[in-house]
């Protein structure tokens, strides 16, 4: 793996505004920087990343069938009580999944090391399973990378796929927070691969969405919503006035309530516990276990629901390194063993591996100056380089 340094195309952001790609430059800070990209060999991404993700997820999925079973776990990890019957009935249905994220921590000669799971509201797709492809497709045509030059990347083919076998149950209605330029961004390319697999959409806003008197879902057209895309957290769905809902509609939801399990960082203390010394996973613990203390020195200290790095102190040779403010933490949080992010020159890539519908298809790569990646972290393309 290294970070290469490369020509921006001169016309890339008309390029961005002809393919829809609005949010690259958000109040104009760089967000889409292809000033350089990573590469890796075939060998890097087969082994250390693409195996390594179908593994881990499958690991996870074994982990929620332990944690719907036990009230213990549900109380530990702070899933709200009035969630549990829905997240153990969507489990047992065997709910459909759409997509996740898992970020990783990697170097060259190491194992990929797993930080956590975005496996509820992963964003930063369009960019990797699209935006990317076509950088890569340019600067082949333009001679700036070698012939054979290729990209850990069929994101786009899974979603378009996952839709297909998903088509035929009604109206895809799709919905997250407003006014917030990344996300809609997230949700009209998430509609576009809706479509192209066979359904018809509806964009709504979170705050349009109401509850009949039959207890099921409903649009502002008053017609029932059969099927939920919805870039919102289950945690605060969980707390929307409609929330009491949620059991009692037949709507189906993209991605399904057990994904709740997943996105939550008490997931990490039981992977470590289901599977020690994994050559992928850190030691955690939940940070109230006496055990926590054996990562005193060097520790990642994250909340049990936090997004974008909120609140998330890195603690290096028992001194914090860095650290960054948010509104989360008052669920309590988990000690997670360390695996600092490699630099580039001062840069820090988070290696995120996409899956979808349980296939591991993909990387996107997010840097920024500081060890901890943030919701203002740059998005920069990657390559498998030529054998």
């Amino acid at each position: 793996m290294r970070r290469v340094r490369i020509a921006e195309r001169p016309n890339w952001r008309e390029r961005a505004t002809e393919l829809g790609f609005a949010f690259h430059s958000p109040n104009g800070e760089v967000y889409w920087d292809e000033s350089a990209y990573y590469a890796f060999s075939l060998a890097e991404i087969e082994t250390e990343i693409e195996d390594a993700a179908a593994e881990l997820d499958q690991l996870c999925r074994a982990a929620v069938a332990r944690i719907v079973a036990d009230d213990r776990l549900l109380t530990r990890m702070a899933v709200p009580q009035k969630a549990w019957e829905l997240i153990r009935k969507s489990w047992k249905r065997g709910d459909p999944s759409l997509y996740g994220r898992l970020d990783f921590s990697y170097r060259s000669g190491s194992p990929a090391k797993l930080l956590e799971y975005n496996a509820d509201t992963p964003t930063a797709l369009y960019e990797a399973a699209s935006f990317q492809w076509f950088w890569l497709e340019d600067q082949l045509a333009a001679g700036k990378l070698p012939a054979g030059t290729d990209q850990f990347n069929s994101i786009h083919e899974r979603l378009v796929g996952r839709f297909a076998e998903l088509a035929g149950q009604g109206l895809l209605h799709l919905t997250s927070v407003a006014a917030h330029a990344e996300d809609q961004g997230t949700i009209d390319y998430i509609a576009d691969c809706a479509r192209q697999g066979g359904f018809a959409t509806q964009l709504i806003g979170i705050g349009d969405i109401g509850l009949g008197g039959d207890g099921q879902l409903y649009d502002l057209d008053n017609r029932p919503i059969e099927r939920l895309f919805k870039l919102y957290p289950w945690e605060w769905l969980f707390e929307e006035e409609f929330s009491r809902g949620l059991s009692t509609s037949y709507t189906a939801f993209l991605e399904p309530p057990w994904r709740a399990l997943l996105s939550n960082k008490g997931l990490l203390p039981l992977l470590w516990e289901m599977a020690p010394n994994h050559r992928n996973l850190l030691p955690a613990y939940f940070a109230d276990d006496p055990r926590a203390r054996s990562l005193e020195g060097n520790h990642a200290l994250k909340p049990i629901y936090s997004r974008e790095g909120a609140n998330v102190t890195l603690v290096v040779d028992g001194r914090v390194a860095d650290s960054e403010a948010g509104g989360y933490g008052r669920e309590g949080y988990v000690v997670q063993g360390l695996a600092p992010l490699p630099s580039f020159d001062g840069n820090y890539p988070v290696i995120g591996a996409w899956m979808v519908a349980g296939h591991s298809c993909g990387v996107g790569i997010r840097e920024d100056k500081s060890p901890i990646t943030k919701n203002t972290s740059r998005f920069v393309p990657h390559v498998i380089e030529a054998e």
